[in-house]
């Protein structure tokens, strides 16, 4: 049976001991979490992709370029004042080129930039909707992790 995941280092740790390919499926369900803050048909491409353990690289690279123009794209809405939906819809393409970025030395792994950037597009609904929830997106994402590591 495996560890309760009930914290950011519980879940770090969780994710260190996966294979690209599950870290890479696991980044795709969180980024699915939020999914529906954007609109955009790259990012439901790229969590296809992040999801689907067969692709080949070349067809990974191909989904994660991109999601990553398009995030890219997006960061300039950062800067707007308080438009939440579309600073939403940023980090929620930052989350999925996370989730499909290719591994680099000395960098954190996908699925927990992935995470980050999801509860970042989180935090801006409910800014944009005015409202909290009761359980957060980390509790949903230690969740996700725990269902899906064996």
């Amino acid at each position: 049976m495996p560890s309760r995941i009930t914290n950011d280092q519980s879940l770090r740790d969780a994710i260190g001991q996966l294979s690209a390919t599950q870290q890479r499926a696991l980044a795709g369900k969180f980024v699915a979490s939020v999914e529906h803050l954007s609109a955009d048909p790259r990012v439901s491409r790229a969590v296809q992709a992040a999801t689907n353990p067969e692709l080949n690289p070349q067809e990974i690279e191909a989904a994660y370029k991109e999601v990553k123009s398009f995030a890219t794209q997006t960061y300039t809405a950062c800067g707007r004042d308080a438009d939440w939906a579309a600073q939403a819809e940023h980090f929620v393409a930052a989350a999925a080129a996370a989730s499909l970025a290719p591994d680099e030395p000395d960098e954190s792994k996908g699925a927990w930039r992935a995470a980050m950037q999801a509860r970042m597009a989180k935090n801006c609904e409910m800014i944009l909707n005015n409202e909290g929830g009761l359980a957060n997106e980390s509790e949903r994402q230690y969740e996700l992790a725990e269902a899906f590591i064996p």
